[in-house]
């Protein structure tokens, strides 16, 4: 009961996190130093993997005992990638100096889709009889 209510509060942490960090505005901070060819990508990536890991965590009470844990970790899934796009029309309609991108959105849902299979890979085996 403890460790899901860790998780919780890492999930909740991790979704203001998000939001922030994709809605504040980075021009006043110096990061011309800073030139990797589309590490914004992989930002987009990590954080909605992060997204799809610490929600499954925070909710699930089996770690994949079936076909419950797997529709739930379904709509986890859905819930990530519909708030990667909500967030990048966010950014296109109220920033000043932020712009909506299909190759982030794409981004975030290829981390979501990944940290479903990382969750897959490791709740969901079925142990051979062998």
């Amino acid at each position: 009961m403890v460790k899901n209510t860790v998780y919780k509060v890492l999930f909740i942490s991790w979704m203001m996190f998000v939001t922030f960090f994709s809605l504040f505005s980075f021009s006043d901070v110096g990061t011309s130093s800073i030139n990797i060819p589309h590490i914004d990508k992989a930002v987009h990536f990590t954080f909605y993997f992060g997204v799809v890991v610490l929600g499954y965590m925070a909710i699930s009470k089996k770690r994949g005992g079936g076909a419950g844990e797997s529709k739930l970790l379904w709509y986890i899934v859905l819930f990530a990638v519909l708030y990667g796009i909500i967030i990048e029309v966010l950014q296109h309609v109220a920033t000043l100096d932020r712009h909506g991108d299909p190759l982030d959105a794409l981004a975030n849902s290829t981390g979501a889709i990944v940290g479903m299979l990382v969750l897959r890979f490791l709740f969901f085996r079925t142990s051979s009889l062998k």
